[in-house]
């Protein structure tokens, strides 16, 4: 590439040029440029679009004031090819077109969209490949920044190239692979400088623009034309450089005939560029006869099929050097001209802008207007709606509920400290008790997603109390969310009330009164109950994204030692938190899957798990929640949980602090510290799950370090648990750490009838090296041999390696077991191998999992090459 047609740009054009030869070689690529307004970025998007030769080339620009409405920008881009949304699967299909206002479905998930446009976009790669070009994206709407920023973070196996121009400010694109776009040279900043500068300059006056135009392209181009000669002799620093380029594009403006002015206003505020709206407003205006010509001799607009201005910073310096009544008078007249039936959300948004003072009518159709927004996936589009419906408002109570109503959006979309301020405008409204109580229990709501847990509890219980004479049901709801951050906090609240009746009892109910009863009367009293409301949630064909998500129905299976049904309600958290689009909740929902996954002995499946939480985390900049990483590392006898259970006392998270003492009394017993074991696991309170499940941890600790009572004593406690194979096998095992030998192979039988590898190799384990300290080698390698197989394939290293110095006490002399080379499957490839061994085609694994069907089948060849197989016929005989 040469100079000529981009001056000054040979680095970052062989930069562009190598992107599109990897493309085209198969490997998908994102870039963002990023820079100040002027620098040359827009430029650059044209360099790729004329060097993309075999391409199809998509375009798209944000737009500020296009920016309210939700997906407005992805629509932009995906218009040409809505022709094959035929051809997606029919969950992105129905996705995707609910999104767009092409039919009516539920609610899509920023989830599903992005996988509807991942698929689109690989669908019309597969033909030739694609080049995305998004210009301005700092003014694209959030739900289309969001669908945008997941589909480029999955480019993998797709002939696609995503570019992005960018000023600064866009949260979801942050991370992506960057090009920061910098000013031209000194002698590149003279020569273009010379273009545009007609007859003799004085040097100094050069010099002071090159100087102060600091290599900005547009900047040299439009700073001599705005400018007098004086001026640019004094110096242009009066400002930053953007301001100062808008600054001069507003004094060619102002010497424009006052009609031609309102015409290139009337166009700056019209964001689609539709020329038929724009001489419809011009014609209710009463513009003169030619208002156009004017603007068309300075080159600043350009007046066709569509409007277009000559930089984005000439649409922002017309509306903002404008008369705040002009701007009132421009927006009304388009709200007048556009068609209530075919676009009724942007004739409210007009009518909004257009007006100055409360008006309820206007306000009611902004309301209507977000609740269409919500019912495409559009949040926190819905929230902003609100928020603008609520300012012109004119009673206080409806502003205060449009206000709460604005919050809860805020809230379901992860923005949780701006739902929290606008809970602060909702409590200076009018006193009112049920909106008080609603606001009180959205606070607990919050409180538990940012992970205030001892906040929440008091907050919740004393909402579910004011809310129970307008809303039993409700409050039940609200009680139950209340137990289950008090159980999250790890310390009991002691202001908590009952929950009010309910009549007739259903699932929920069960699960609440059990929980209550475990929670003020103890395990046995709770059996009964628990056993009942595990039933009833169990029999249910669906269920409320509420009661899943809030975990209730999985800790009574852990309390009831289902594991079974402790990992379908896992499944189901999964599903219904995606589906729902709460994202907060999704994270939690995925630890819970992934202990059971650790659990099962499936490490693989479960660091897939770990890594999406982590990637929710830096989308929505919450924390990741992190419990499953403390079991992960524990069974690899690494310590991470001494670091967290020191922050978790610190912040008051009592349940975080109780799971770091188990996984370390995991780690101890593993690593053969069973002191250190046996402290970590007395710290651990009479609390739900956590009492049961470490009644093992503390008794291996206390055999091993000859605290026969400790042992004793548990074994006693467990006498009041329900009978299951899990619990029977911890049961033999205490039995035979207590004196009774034959509970060793008992423990193995049950926990052979359960999906727990975990406990099925220490089982092993645990005979092993009791039959060895008996003499019995012979009997004891073979039990040895397979623990070591089964915790090495679990994930745990350092009970495998307990595995093998016990065989080579007993003279074993054959070589050590590794992981088989199966093992070097990453955890994605994992996931999919599993899918496509039961049986799920490309497509459906890339719904499952957010990826498209061609990377998919990447991802399959490289896990056919691992696993040693070449076909999936192959892959359902194979073991990984």
């Amino acid at each position: 590439m040469s100079d000529e047609g981009l001056l000054g740009r040979r680095t970052e054009g062989e930069t562009l040029d190598r992107l599109l030869t990897q493309v085209r070689s198969g490997a998908g690529q994102v870039l963002v440029l990023r820079g100040e307004a002027g620098i040359g970025k827009t430029a650059l998007l044209d360099h790729v679009s004329s060097r993309a030769d075999g391409f199809r080339v998509a375009r798209a620009a944000g737009v500020e004031s296009e920016s309210a409405f939700p997906y407005a920008g992805l629509h932009q881009l995906c218009v040409p090819f809505l022709d094959r949304l035929e051809h997606l699967p029919a969950p992105q299909r129905e996705a995707l077109a609910t999104a767009f206002g092409m039919a009516t479905g539920p609610r899509p998930t920023r989830f599903m969209v992005g996988l509807a446009v991942l698929t689109l976009l690989a669908e019309v790669a597969d033909e030739q490949p694609l080049v995305c070009l998004v210009d301005d994206a700092q003014w694209l709407d959030s739900m289309s920044s969001a669908v945008l920023g997941f589909v480029a973070r999955r480019l993998l196996a797709e002939r696609i190239a995503l570019l992005f121009v960018l000023r600064e400010g866009n949260d979801y694109l942050d991370g992506l692979p960057e090009l920061h776009v910098r000013g031209l040279d000194d002698a590149d900043s003279r020569a273009l400088l010379e273009s545009v500068i007609k007859g003799p300059v004085d040097g100094r006056v050069r010099d002071r623009i090159v100087a102060e135009a600091r290599g900005n392209p547009l900047a040299l181009l439009e700073l001599p034309r705005a400018w007098t000669t004086a001026e640019q002799a004094d110096g242009l620093d009066a400002g930053g450089l953007t301001s100062r380029i808008e600054a001069g594009f507003a004094r060619q403006i102002d010497e424009l005939p006052t009609d031609t002015r309102l015409l290139m206003l009337t166009a700056a505020a019209e964001p689609l560029g539709d020329a038929t709206l724009l001489w419809q407003a011009a014609g209710l205006l009463g513009l003169g006869a030619d208002p156009a010509a004017a603007a068309l001799n300075t080159g600043l607009v350009e007046f066709g099929a569509r409007v277009r201005f000559r930089h984005p910073l000439v649409r922002s310096a017309v509306y903002r050097s404008a008369q705040v009544s002009d701007r009132l008078r421009v927006h009304n007249a388009l709200a007048d001209v556009t068609d209530e039936a075919i676009d009724p959300d942007r004739r409210a948004w007009h009518r909004a802008q257009g007006t100055a003072a409360p008006d309820e009518t206007v306000a009611a159709a902004l309301e209507n207007t977000a609740g269409r927004a919500q019912a495409r996936g559009g949040l926190l589009a819905a929230a902003a709606f609100l928020e603008q419906a609520a300012v012109l408002t004119p009673d206080p109570g409806r502003r205060a509920d449009r206000e709460l109503a604005a919050a809860r959006a805020k809230r379901e979309a992860g923005s949780l400290p701006a739902s929290l301020r606008l809970l602060s405008a909702v409590e200076a409204g009018p006193p009112d008790e049920l909106r008080s109580a609603q606001v009180e229990q959205l606070r607990g709501h919050i409180a538990f997603d940012q992970r205030r847990v001892a906040e929440a509890a008091p907050l919740l219980f004393s909402a579910a109390a004011r809310l129970t004479p307008f809303d039993a049901g409700l409050a039940r709801e609200t009680h139950l969310e209340a137990l289950s951050a008090e159980i999250w906090a790890g310390t009991p609240h002691t202001a908590r009330t009952a929950p009010p009746p309910g009549v007739p009892p259903c699932a929920l109910d069960l699960v609440l009164d059990a929980l209550t009863i475990r929670l003020t009367e103890g395990y046995a009293a709770a059996r009964e109950p628990m056993t009942r409301a595990l039933g009833e949630v169990a029999a249910l064909k669906t269920g409320t994204p509420w009661l899943f998500g809030n975990r209730a129905a999985g800790i009574i299976a852990s309390e009831l030692w289902d594991f079974e049904a402790r990992r379908a309600f896992a499944h189901q958290q999964v599903r219904l938190a995606r589906d729902a689009g709460a994202l907060v909740q999704l994270q939690f929902a995925l630890n819970f899957l992934a202990d059971n996954e650790i659990m099962a002995g499936e490490p693989a499946a479960a660091q897939a798990l770990i890594e999406e939480d982590r990637r929710i985390a830096e989308v929505t900049g919450t924390p990741a929640v992190g419990y499953s990483v403390l079991m992960q590392a524990a069974f690899r006898g690494e310590d991470l949980s001494t670091a967290a259970r020191t922050e978790a006392l610190a912040s008051g998270q009592g349940r975080l602090a109780v799971f770091a003492d188990w996984t370390l009394a995991i780690l101890h017993n593993g690593l053969g510290r069973h002191d250190l074991a046996l402290t970590a696991a007395r710290r651990v309170p009479e609390t739900l799950v956590y009492s049961c499940l470490i009644t093992s941890e503390l008794a291996e600790a206390a055999s091993r370090t000859g605290d026969a009572g400790v042992v004793a004593a548990a074994l006693e406690r467990s006498e009041q648990w329900v009978d299951t194979p899990w619990s029977l096998g911890v049961k033999a095992r205490l039995r035979a750490l207590n004196g009774d030998p034959a509970g060793f192979a008992e423990s193995i039988i049950h926990f052979g009838q359960t999906a727990l590898r975990t406990e099925l190799g220490r089982a092993h384990l645990l005979h092993g090296e009791w039959l060895r300290r008996e003499g019995h080698r012979v009997e004891a390698r073979e039990q040895l041999r397979t623990a070591h197989e089964v915790l090495t394939a679990a994930g745990m290293p350092t009970f495998a390696d307990r595995a093998w110095r016990e065989l080579q006490a007993t003279g074993e002399t054959a070589r050590k077991r590794t992981a088989e080379p199966t093992d070097d499957l990453t955890a994605q490839e994992y996931q999919i191998a599993k899918l496509a061994k039961e049986g799920f085609s490309n497509p459906e694994i890339g719904t499952r999992l957010f990826l498209s069907p061609r990377t998919v089948e990447w991802h399959l060849r490289k896990v056919f090459g691992k696993v040693g197989v070449t076909s999936r016929r192959q892959l359902r005989d194979a073991q990984f």
